[in-house]
This record gives structure tokens, sequence and C-alpha cells, in this order.
């Protein structure tokens, strides 16, 4: 109010107050900040009203994504029963499951391995060629003539290995050779030209490295098939619009140059058209040239199509949808082609458009007939994670009724075990009782119970024997 008062009925001073309450605040602030640290003294101005725990880890996890950053002073000292060791506890856990969260995705949609895959099969790809031209070299001294007639790398490499020393080929070969080479005009080529071949002698030594090389490079090649055919698997579960739309390769090289499936699906069609061609582009702005019409997309088939003067408009054209189809990967709940199919559609037409004129469909329609269908992709697949729910459900039901009446089973088993000890320790103790009864019982007519134990007997046949033994010796000496 005073500083509302000061600024109406004095204007002109109204900037030297400022200052000076300015000044008055900032030798204010340490006692502030004490104040605040201070846990007596923050009582007396904050009190806890009410405290509610998270019902989940769920639920935590929930309010910190919508939090993400929050700091909560003296709350230990609030709470009773919580102390600052426990409540630090409590936030590192929490931390690492909104770590795990944010890092965490769906597993059979995790991008990192689509670039991890390409990028080993590029590297794959030069590693093969050098060891191969290596391999041509070698054996290219014993056997000059087999380049001419074998160009591609991995067939010369498993011809290399299956003929060795070229003297030692004969016609009984030739069935290997047509084997590898898959035609028998070749494989008799190359049995003629090992007759008549310019190539010098080898030793063996030199034959069993060449060999062993070879095999090396056989063995690289064969893993690069299989890395590839993973590849295709992993892009089908992860972006099955682009890969229908621009292939597994090409698809999975725009994925790791912009470093995940998210990044690409952020970019501007511009963007991705030059996409792999950033050198070109700076360099043409440096100097004032032509830009690149195209980057990494130029390797898919429809820019080799097109004609020389409708390259730029359909590389254009192309990284449109690759755009679209990217976004759709990205942000749809099932992994559907569907879209992609229908987006190769349009760029099939487009090209057919630049050669003949005749007009292609409208985006709209195409789009309306992909929405239909991928509805009833996106429907049966529900309908099979159903079953597959219910089944599982039905398995877990099964389990454990298995697992109660086995518990049951048990249980039984020990309490019947248990009354079957317990009646003999009864009749064990019934029995005892009724033979100490027995021997405390006094005779009758002279005769002992029938039912003595053995030792009680033992004991009274030596009293007996005894008793006999005084009465002979006393009649004896009575005789005397």
């Amino acid at each position: 109010m005073v500083l509302l008062h000061v600024l109406f009925e004095h204007a002109a001073g109204y900037a030297l107050f400022a200052v000076r309450e300015v000044e008055e605040i900032g030798l204010l602030l340490p006692q502030v900040e004490e104040s605040v640290l201070t846990v007596g003294k923050f009582h007396n101005v904050v009190k806890l009203v009410a405290f509610s725990p998270f019902k989940s880890a769920q639920s935590a996890l929930e309010n910190m994504n919508a939090v993400s950053e929050g700091i909560r002073l003296h709350f230990h000292a609030l709470v009773k029963g919580l102390t600052a060791q426990s409540a630090s506890k409590a936030q590192l856990g929490l931390g690492h499951s909104y770590s795990r969260a944010k890092v965490k995705f769906n597993v059979n949609r995790v991008d990192n391995m689509i670039i991890q895959s390409i990028s080993l099969l590029d590297q794959l790809d030069k590693d093969i060629n050098t060891f191969s031209m290596r391999v041509r070299e070698w054996y290219g001294y014993h056997f000059p003539e087999l380049i001419k007639i074998v160009s591609e790398n991995y067939t010369y490499c498993r011809l290399a290995k299956f003929i060795g020393n070229r003297k030692e080929l004969s016609e009984e070969s030739l069935e290997g050779l047509e084997e590898i080479v898959m035609d028998g005009a070749k494989a008799q080529a190359i049995l003629e030209a090992s007759r008549s071949s310019m190539g010098m002698d080898i030793s063996p030594i030199d034959l069993i490295n060449i060999e062993s090389f070879s095999s090396r490079v056989i063995s690289l090649s064969e893993y690069r098939k299989g890395l590839q055919e993973y590849l295709r698997s992993k892009m089908s579960q992860v972006a099955p619009s682009l890969s229908a739309l621009i292939g597994e390769v090409v698809g999975a090289r725009l994925i790791s140059h912009a470093g995940s499936l998210t990044n690409l699906a952020k970019y501007p069609a511009s963007t991705v058209q030059i996409l792999g061609a950033e050198k070109a582009l700076f360099r043409a702005l440096k100097t004032r040239g032509n830009t690149p019409k195209y980057g990494l997309i130029f390797h898919s088939t429809f820019i080799g199509r097109a004609a020389a003067k409708n390259k730029g408009r359909i590389s254009r054209y192309l990284a449109n949808k690759c755009t679209i189809a990217s976004r759709i990967d990205c942000f749809s709940e099932v992994p559907t082609s569907v879209f992609g199919d229908k987006l190769r559609e349009q760029v099939e037409e487009r090209l057919a458009f630049y050669e003949t004129g005749e007009p292609p469909r409208k985006n709209l329609e195409v789009m309306k007939e992909a929405m239909v269908e991928a509805n009833e992709v996106v429907a049966e697949v529900k309908r099979k994670q159903e079953k597959k729910e219910k089944k599982r459900k039905k398995r877990e039901k099964r389990r454990l009724e298995a697992l109660a009446a086995a518990a049951e089973e048990m249980e039984n088993s020990v309490q019947e075990a248990e009354e079957n000890n317990i009646e003999p320790k009864k009749k064990k103790k019934k029995k005892k009782e009724q033979e100490q009864e027995a021997a405390t019982e006094p005779e009758e007519n002279g005769l002992e119970e029938e039912v003595l134990p053995k030792k009680k007997r033992k004991v009274m046949g030596e009293a007996t024997l005894l008793e006999k033994k005084k009465k002979k010796k006393a009649k004896d000496l009575e005789e005397d």
C-alpha cells in the first residue's frame, strides 16, 4: 500500500523509491534464507495439514512423470516416522523407476537395435569387399583366369576354397563346380581354364593359408546374410510402413542417420529429402551453387527408375511420403504395413503420371482406404492378443488349481501320518499301564499273574531260588 501511495502521489520519485526497496530486500535475503533453513522458524510459518502417501509405485511414477522435478525442504521433519535417510532412499528408488520408464520402451519396437544392425551391416560390406579383393589378388597368382569367369566375391571365395591346386581339378570335380556357380557352362569354362592356365605353381602351405582366409570371408558373408534377415524382421516390427514404402535397408539408414525413429518423425519432408547429403548442402550454400536433390533416399528404386528431369520431383514426393510413414510408425499403437503399401502405390502412380500423364488418385481417397484396412488389421491383432491372454489366464488358473490340489493332498497325508504316529504311542502307553497294574496286584491262591514282563519274571525266579536254598540249608541244619 505504501508503494502504491508513493506511486500515485509522487510519480517523479518512483524510480528512487524502487531502488531503495530492492536494496532493502537484498539485505533481508540472507535472513529469509536462514529462517527457511531452520526447522524451528520454518514451523512458525508453515504447518503440515495432511500427508497422503502414494498408493502404489505406478501412481508415484505417474506423478513423477507429471512433475519431473520437485524439492521438499524439511519434509522428513514434518512427517512423523519419516527420516531423512528413508526419504532419500525413497527418492532414489523413484528416480530409478522414472529413469527406467524413460529408457525402457516396448522391447519389440526398440529402434536402437536397428541402428546398430545397419551400422554393422555397412561395416561388414566394406570389410567383405576388402577381404574378397585380397583373396582375388592372392589366389590370382595361381589361377588368374578365374577372376574373369566369376565376378561375385562370395562365389569366388567358395571356388578358391573348393579348387585349391588347379592341377588337381578333373571331370569328377565338375558336379561340385556346378553346385557352387549354379551354371553348367561356367563350371565347364572353369575346368577348361584350369587346364590351360598361365598362373604360377603354388606350394601346399600357401594353399592352406589361402583356403583358411577364404573360409573366413565365406563365414563373414554368411553372417551378413543372417544379419540382413534380422534387420528385416526388426524393421517389420518397428517401422513396417517405412519398410514397405522405401525398403528395409534404406529405411534403417534413415533411422540411423536421424538418431531414432522419433527424431525422423519430427523432421520435415525437406530435411528427410537431403538427409545424408549435409556436406553437399553446406558446400552448395557456401559456394552459392545448386543444392542437392536427394541424400540417402537416392538408394531407393523409385529415383533410379525416374527420368533425369524427374529425379528431383520424385525425390521430393518420396521424402514427403517417407515422413508420413515414419510418423505413422512412431505414433501408432499397433504396427501395420497397410499405410506403407498404400503410400508405395501413390509413389508408383506419381511415377506413371510423370511418364504417361495419367492422373493419380487423391491422397484423401487413398488414406480413407488405408484407414479401413488398418482398422481391420488392428481388430484382428487385438482379437489374437485377447485369445492369447485368455489362454494364458486359463493356463495360470490350471496351474494354481494344481498347486492348490497338491498342497491339500500333502496336508492330508501329513495329518494321516501324524494320526498313525499318535495311535501306536497310545497303545504302547496302555500296555505299559496294564503291565504295571498286573505287577502291583497281590497273588491270588498262591498263583502269580500270567502276564508279567520278562525282567520281572527273571527277578521273581531268582528270588524263589534263593528262598528254596535257604529252606534247604535250614532243613539240613535241623537234621544235623
